[in-house]
């Protein structure tokens, strides 16, 4: 056999696919024709590969071989490609369907308004100076125009330094954010919502944490940028942002820690406001005076880094940092201004938005009165079982100067000298004897001072003793109890009861005989406002604390008139019952607060065991009232009216007088001289005898006229009573 013979023999035998052997011969007779001849044609197509297949195997590589792992890597990328597009485009199916759902739970767009802000109502003093604030804000609204620039720049230089550039949503600003958290740095945990963002949740939604809310919070920023313009964005922001302590936007905040308008606020003042917000409770300046520092210094930093300041008034910033003012005082001035929110609707109903309300109170006579009971209970409260006080203080007309409600209104709200209804004890004996006056007697009138009983009831002196025959003058100035209950029946309690209706007193009296001590309650603010007819002339008058009431625009919503409430005590009597009441400041039981160089007038007042004890007193300048007692009606430990209420009634007004010029008492004072015809003597200048009594009442437009005078007694006859 030749070498071909044989190397044909030798690639023969050992193929399968190029040889055919019997068994394969045989199955192929067994198929059919066209099964052999596509058989055999595929056998024919893989011959020219299979020859090049040692050369694959030798070489490690070939055409053919790379183009079927090309084929296979591209066809992994392009799965890869495939199944990315195709699950982003479920992801946005995803998102967009729930951004849909959510925005579903929203009003519809179309109908969205921007919730109207709770209104605010400044209560200003006599000479303008902000009292406090009342509503749910704190603070009123603010233009963008009253403010300095650099307050609005602070919170954007830490809140949101892209606030001019974004859409609303800022997605540089949440990858910063992201950055900052992931790499720890920037100091603490950074958010990425913007400051319309912010502005969309508070008008619209709650603080939850939730992933629905922000969803809301980003569609509703969205429309609010669409809507606004970014300064009215930003000056919308800055009007509802809470700072804590019920402080919501920069006004209501600038005055409850730096007492100033957000107007006035200095650069460390803005950049601590600025850095509140982030969180109100922990850096409070007033709470967490280091930890808001540190805060504005960031701030500030901020500031100069975007040039917002200059770097000089960065380094002073710093350099002399913000600090939360100091209140102090027991926050007396709250008092008047809940009593002026009391009374406001009567005068322009339902507050639909902010309004100043200008008011009588005089801030220094305020501070004055708070001052000196405050200081007096702390001094001597404790060893006299005395925690509680009121004062009110009024112009003879019943414009309000002070109103004190109590000892420090930060542990009660309650308001003693409006609501609180105590007996008056001997500071209701005034009404008796102008009753009595008006009965025909005069000061010098002799009544006996001696044991009486009604129905069982025997009334005593407070000091177990009796005068016997007194004048009226004199039982007056020394609170004889016997006399003024034996008046008392004399001219009726009915007729007291008119009396001192027709003077002021509102609350329900009870006419009985008891009526002359003052078991009957009283609040504090009334019996001022009936002594003031003493004081003005014997003219009717009505407590008042509002002159005026304007909106933000300067339109005058409300203006007290003058009016006249007609006369009460006529001018032939008011000088009597004066002459008693200055006895009582020259010799009686006020003589303790006399106010060198004026005509003063007063009256004690001190209840059964000491549970209450009150001075009213008064000057043509002021009528003061004082109370000192407990709220659960507790005894004292023997404080008279003339004692610890007449302390704090004498350094009250001593301080309220100075740099005025003394003035009598409208009316002048009666001196003892010829009797009146009721005493049978000569009669009081301008006085006639009626032929009835007829008594005005509070509501009454007739004139007052004095009674017809009695027979007298063989007694009255004798001591000229």
């Amino acid at each position: 056999m030749n070498d071909r013979a044989r190397r044909g023999g030798e690639r023969r035998e050992p193929s399968f696919e190029g040889g055919r052997s019997e068994s394969s011969d045989a199955f192929d007779m067994r198929l059919s024709a066209d099964d052999r001849s596509s058989r055999s044609h595929r056998g024919a197509a893989r011959q020219e590969p299979r020859e090049e297949m040692p050369k694959i195997r030798k070489g490690g590589g070939g055409n053919g071989g790379g183009r079927r792992r090309g084929r296979k890597r591209r066809s992994f990328l392009g799965r890869m490609m495939y199944w990315t597009l195709v699950l982003g485009l479920w992801c946005v199916i995803g998102v967009g369907g729930l951004v849909a759902y959510h925005a579903a739970q929203l009003p519809p767009i179309n109908q969205l308004t921007v919730p109207k802000r709770p209104p605010n109502v400044a209560i200003l003093a006599a000479d303008g100076s902000l009292l406090a604030n009342r509503g749910e804000t704190g603070g009123r609204t603010v233009t963008l125009g009253e403010i300095p620039p650099y307050l609005p720049k602070a919170f954007v230089a830490i809140e949101d330094r892209r606030f001019y550039e974004h859409f609303g949503i800022d997605p540089i600003g949440i990858a910063r954010a992201m950055v900052r958290n992931v790499t720890n740095r920037g100091g603490g945990v950074q958010g990425g919502s913007t400051l319309t963002q912010q502005l969309a949740k508070n008008l619209f939604l709650t603080q939850d944490r939730t992933a629905a809310r922000k969803i809301q919070e980003a569609i509703l920023a969205l429309w609010l940028e669409q809507t606004y313009s970014k300064d009215q964005i930003l000056e919308l922001y800055l009007n509802r942002v809470y700072f804590g302590s019920g402080a919501y936007g920069v006004e209501a905040a600038a005055q409850r820690y730096f007492n100033k308008s957000a107007r006035s606020v200095t650069v460390p003042e803005a950049a601590m406001l600025a850095g509140l917000v982030q969180a109100p409770s922990r850096l409070a300046p007033n709470r967490n005076p280091d930890a808001a520092e540190k805060r504005a210094q960031l701030v500030i930093a901020a500031m100069a880094e975007q040039g917002f300041v200059s770097q000089a008034a960065a380094k002073s910033a710093l350099v002399a940092p913000a600090e939360a003012a100091e209140r102090v005082g027991a926050g007396s001035v709250n008092y008047a201004a809940d009593y002026v929110m009391d009374v406001l609707d009567d005068f322009i109903g339902a507050v639909e938005g902010d309004v100043s309300v200008l008011t009588t109170i005089d801030p220094k006579l305020q501070a004055a009165a708070e001052t000196t009971l405050v200081e007096s209970l702390a001094a001597q409260g404790g060893k006299l079982n005395a925690s509680q006080g009121a004062v009110v203080s009024m112009a003879p007309d019943g414009a309000l100067r002070a109103l004190i409600g109590g000892r420090d209104y930060t542990k009660s709200q309650f308001n003693r000298a409006t609501a609180a209804k105590r007996q008056p004890g001997s500071s209701f004996k005034p009404f008796v004897y102008l009753t009595a006056i008006e009965h025909g007697l005069t000061p010098d009138t002799i009544r006996d001072d001696s044991p009486v009983s009604i129905k069982g009831w025997q009334p005593e002196n407070n000091s177990r003793t009796y005068r016997g025959p007194v004048t009226l003058q004199t039982a007056f100035a020394h609170s004889i109890n016997t006399v003024a209950v034996k008046l008392n029946q004399e001219v009726t309690p009915k007729e007291v009861v008119r009396t001192a209706q027709r003077l002021g007193i509102s609350s329900g009296l009870q006419a009985n005989g008891s009526l002359a001590l003052g078991t009957s309650e009283v609040t504090p603010i009334e019996l001022t406002t009936a002594y003031a007819s003493f004081a003005n002339g014997g003219q009717s008058v009505l407590p008042y604390v509002i002159r005026e009431v304007k909106s933000v625009s300067g339109k005058v919503i409300y203006a007290r008139k003058a009016t006249s409430f007609g006369t009460v005590v006529q001018p032939q009597v008011l000088p009597m019952v004066n002459a008693m009441f200055h006895e009582t400041m020259a010799s009686g039981s006020g003589s303790k607060g006399n106010l060198a160089g004026w005509e003063v007038g007063g009256k004690s007042g001190t209840t059964q065991d000491f549970r209450d004890a009150w001075f009213v007193g008064f000057t043509s300048k002021l009528v003061t009232a004082v109370w000192i007692g407990n709220d659960d009606n507790s005894a004292m430990k023997r404080v008279y009216g003339s004692g610890l209420p007449l302390e704090v009634w004498g350094k009250y007004m001593k301080a309220a007088h100075v740099g005025l010029q003394p003035s009598p008492l409208p009316g002048g004072l009666w001196r003892a001289g010829p009797k009146s015809i009721f005493d049978g003597g000569a009669p009081v200048a301008g006085m006639q005898p009626p032929a009835q009594t007829q008594t005005a009442g509070a509501g009454s437009d007739r004139a007052w006229v004095p009674p017809a005078p009695q027979e007298k007694n063989f007694l009255e006859r004798l001591f000229g009573g």
